[in-house]
């Protein structure tokens, strides 16, 4: 499934440099800019409040917004943003516009199912993640939510790799070859030590 477009509204900045970015976050405002698709790069003004909330909701920078600019509709996805070091607030972002027919590199989180009737975990096994994500070239307008993996029919021993996934349309990893997801670890073994096995059993002498 493809994420979802977000309305976010955003003002134009005149100011740059240090002392107007510090302006704007005394006012509860955080600067932006916007660039590329061929187009000079523009400073922004966002809501503090609101833009921490997108940031801390998850998802942030595979999420394609639509930039409400004082009535004009520009198309984004973030690329980057800055936080306070002390405070984990946000103190800078950067959009990329999109064209249509454009791509993107994006890491597409991995989501595992079917834990609970996979034959090497009912046996004792541990699911091992090697790929929490992946990155992968995708359409700008079609950026995918997730990677499904289905863990139904692994064993101990097993491997899940990137061609047991079915991938989105227009979708590729950037990385070469069929490369391994996770597998599936045997139980970890517990041994006797000496002294236990050289114990007596309760009620024996």
């Amino acid at each position: 499934m493809a994420a979802a477009m977000k309305p976010l509204a955003a003002t134009v900045r005149s100011g740059v440099g240090k002392g107007a970015a510090r302006s704007e976050r005394r006012e509860g405002r955080v600067p932006g800019v916007i660039y590329g698709g061929g187009e000079a790069a523009e400073p922004i003004s966002l809501n503090y409040r609101e833009l921490n909330k997108l940031i801390y909701a998850g998802h942030f920078l595979t999420t394609i917004f639509e930039l409400d600019i004082e009535g004009r509709k520009e198309r984004v996805i973030p690329r980057d943003y800055q936080l306070d070091v002390v405070k984990d607030t946000p103190l800078h972002v950067d959009f990329l516009r999109l064209r249509p027919g454009s791509f993107l590199r994006v890491n597409v989180p991995v989501h595992f199912i079917n834990q609970d009737i996979c034959p090497g975990i009912k046996k004792g096994g541990s699911l091992n993640v090697i790929l929490h994500s992946v990155e992968m070239k995708v359409p700008a307008d079609a950026i995918p939510d997730g990677l499904t993996a289905d863990l139904s029919a692994f064993d101990i021993n097993e491997s899940l790799h990137i061609s047991a996934i079915t991938l989105p349309d227009g979708c590729r990893p950037t990385q070469a070859g069929n490369f391994t997801i996770a597998s599936i670890s045997p139980p970890a073994r517990v041994e006797e030590t000496p002294a236990a096995a050289a114990a007596p059993a309760k009620g024996k002498k």
